[in-house]
Order: structure tokens, then C-alpha cells, then sequence
């Protein structure tokens, strides 16, 4: 959809990103928040990265377990949490390798779509204490007109906030989750509305702009 532009404009739109980047994920973090409860004995981040919403979810839990399977990202999220604070980061496949629970809080940020879905949504089930809350803030692969229309919206839309978030000033550099390593999603929203409504009953799925849905269950 984005090819229905014109190739000069999208490439002055790619040069004002490239300026003045801006984290799709992190922008969803106080949206995240306001889904959980004030305070928490266990939270789990699924696919912490370099640690910005594990520090966020530290002030409301006792304990946060943040995992992800990079190696070096998890060091820089280890380097850039205070001495003392309740988290701790684990490097390890989300699938086999996630802390032992249960959680009263299940975080997870543009990863669900690396995973096979079916499977992670049920190990993050498990792994769920009774009344706990799980967040998605996922990727999906655009397929109908409502898709194509959100994301024809968000691509003059997005230097606007790059440039809003950054006050107008250049970067130096891109925001240290931006460096993670990336794939496309395959699944459509549709798709994966119909799977999560099956195996997690009575979840809430919403599209977003920027490329993003979320999803939001409370286990009974």
C-alpha cells in the first residue's frame, strides 16, 4: 500500500524517519501499564530486550523476570538497571526456557509474531496465576483494506511523532531496542483474532496504528 505513494515523497518520509527515529514498542508502555493492577508479587517480560519495560513493570511487582533470547541485548539491559532493583534478566527461548511462574503479570512486545502463536499463547496461559492479566502488543501481516488504510495513515504520521518525540532534534543515533533483530509477520489479524479467541476465551483484540495490534486477557 505504501508503494501507492509517490516514490519522492516516500523517500523524503524515509529520510525524516531515518532523523528523527522513535520506538513503535516503547510508545505502547504507559498504554501497558494502565492495563495492570497497582501492584504485584511476580511479572514476566517475554522478549525483554534492552529492559525499558522490565524496569517500567519494577515499580509495580515485587519481582520482574525478564527473558530474551539475545545474548548481548540482555547484557545492555543488565548494564542499564539500577544495582538493587527487583529484576532479574534470563537469556533463553520464550517456548522452553521462561522463569518459572506463576506470574501475576505476562508482558509481550512485538515478539508473539517470532513464535509459534498457538503454542506460546498457551505456555504464556500456564504460566498465568489465577486473576493474573496478559498484554500483547503484536505485529500482523496487512492483508484487508482496514489494514492497508491504518497503515497508509501511519506513514505520514510517523516522522510527525519521531519528530515530536525527539524536540525536533536529529539523532544521533537509533533507541537501542530499534537494533534487535527483526522478521515480518505472517500471521493476519484476523488469523490471529480467530486463534486467540479459541484458546484464551473472552480476549481483547484491537488494531493500532503504527503496525501494531494489541491484546489484553485476564485469566479467570
Amino acid at each position: 500500500m505504501a508503494t501507492s505513494l509517490p516514490p519522492r515523497l516516500l523517500h523524503a518520509l524515509g529520510r525524516l524517519n531515518a532523523a528523527y527515529p522513535w520506538d513503535h514498542n516503547a510508545h505502547h508502555h504507559r498504554w501497558i501499564m494502565r492495563q495492570l493492577p497497582r501492584r504485584v508479587s511476580s511479572a514476566l517480560d517475554v522478549g525483554c530486550g534492552a529492559g525499558e519495560l522490565a524496569r517500567l513493570l519494577a515499580v509495580r511487582s515485587e519481582m520482574v523476570h525478564g527473558v530474551d533470547s539475545d545474548a548481548d541485548i540482555v547484557e545492555r539491559a543488565r548494564e542499564s538497571t539500577r544495582a538493587g532493583a527487583p529484576v532479574r534478566y534470563t537469556v533463553g527461548d520464550a517456548m522452553g526456557e521462561l522463569p518459572g511462574g506463576p506470574h501475576q503479570v505476562i508482558t509481550c512486545v512485538a515478539v508473539l509474531h517470532h513464535l509459534p502463536f498457538g503454542e506460546a499463547l498457551t505456555a504464556f496461559r500456564q504460566q498465568l496465576a489465577p486473576g493474573g492479566t496478559l498484554v500483547v502488543v503484536g505485529l500482523a501481516r496487512a492483508a484487508s483494506p482496514v489494514d492497508h488504510l491504518l497503515g497508509l495513515a501511519a506513514i505520514p504520521l510517523n516522522p510527525v511523532i519521531g519528530w515530536l518525540k525527539n524536540r525536533g532534534r536529529r539523532a544521533t543515533s537509533r533507541p537501542v531496542a530499534m537494533t534487535a533483530r527483526t522478521r515480518p509477520a505472517t500471521m493476519t489479524f484476523p488469523e490471529i483474532r480467530r486463534e486467540a479467541r479459541r484458546l484464551l476465551p473472552g480476549v481483547r483484540l484491537r488494531r493500532r496504528l503504527f503496525w501494531r495490534y494489541t491484546m489484553v486477557w485476564q485469566r479467570s
